[in-house]
């Protein structure tokens, strides 16, 4: 089905009635799911809507793309929504819509979620051979809206043709913090354990809660082929804060226990870097694009 016809295949381009019998199950899955609560859900979208979306997928030789390649990552973003092919857009402006963010809300027993149209951090991401964005946390207030805290993300695979043999799963890992609670801690306690793996699958979505415990990443460099990579759309949710005061964190990589310690040593420095340009970032107004360029200048210069 080409591109056009797909996306006037469905107004609603996410099925709620398919989902709707299966959402009170969901919720319980969600709670109850380890390290973090959090849900894996197959066939996402209706299948020619997801290979319509894997079809058009931007290469990764397109100048639109952001590079982010430092110690603690290497894959490019496109952030930028009027960027995006037809039905890539049409679905993130479907998920995008209070409707769809209320559903979220639903699932994850989150009330007041409020997606991101500026789908900042998020958007499309991709990752070639060597890939990898080590174990982490994520930032905790939207960079621009100093009163939303970050509280779902929701991840949307794109590979048609993926082998598991290449790596490129999203890893949970469990952090142990030696009898204190996870809430409010960060960037106390150490990863333990890798808790759940989930490929990164056509039309496979992973929802899940974000918080001190939700350390996921991809920390293995891809080994895929020349000509494939890792594509994914990426979009966060947060609940709108009125007089509460919100640990607020930048991105937290952790070494894994595996790691060597001159990679934790790098881990760190790296995080610390992130952690500065973070805060500018929120402070001065700067760019995703301009940001990266510097990470990547001190990677390079270490």
């Amino acid at each position: 089905m080409s591109t056009a016809r797909a996306v006037q295949a469905s107004p609603r381009l996410f099925p709620y009635e398919r989902w709707g019998s299966r959402l009170p199950a969901l919720v319980r899955e969600y709670r109850e799911n380890h390290p973090c609560p959090h849900v894996l859900l197959k066939d996402f979208l209706d299948p020619e809507i997801a290979s319509a979306m894997a079809e058009e997928f931007p290469k990764p030789s397109s100048a639109e793309w952001t590079q982010y390649k430092h110690p603690n990552e290497n894959k490019l973003g496109m952030p930028k929504r009027e960027l995006f092919p037809a039905t890539i857009a049409a679905v993130t402006d479907e998920l995008n819509t209070p409707e769809f963010a209320a559903w979220v809300s639903e699932l994850t027993g989150i009330p007041n979620l409020v997606a991101d149209p500026m789908l900042e951090g998020g958007g499309l991401h991709q990752s070639g051979p060597g890939g990898y964005l080590n174990v982490h946390t994520d930032f905790s207030m939207h960079h621009f809206h100093t009163n939303w805290h970050r509280r779902v993300n929701l991840i949307l695979y794109l590979n048609p043709e993926w082998d598991e043999e290449w790596g490129g799963s999203i890893e949970l890992w469990e952090r142990s913090f030696q009898g204190k609670s996870a809430q409010g801690k960060s960037g106390q306690g150490k990863m333990s354990r890798c808790a759940a793996k989930y490929s990164p699958l056509l039309n496979h979505a992973l929802v899940f809660t974000t918080d001190e415990r939700s350390l996921h990443g991809f920390p293995d460099p891809l080994t895929c082929p020349e000509g494939q990579s890792r594509k994914s759309l990426a979009l966060y949710y947060y609940t709108v804060e009125h007089g509460k005061k919100i640990a607020v964190h930048s991105t937290d990589y952790f070494a894994r226990p595996q790691d060597s310690w001159r990679k934790s040593a790098m881990i760190w420095l790296d995080k610390k870097a992130v952690d500065f340009y973070s805060r500018a970032k929120a402070r001065f107004g700067f760019s995703d694009e301009w940001a990266s360029r510097v990470l990547g200048f001190l990677s390079r210069k270490k």
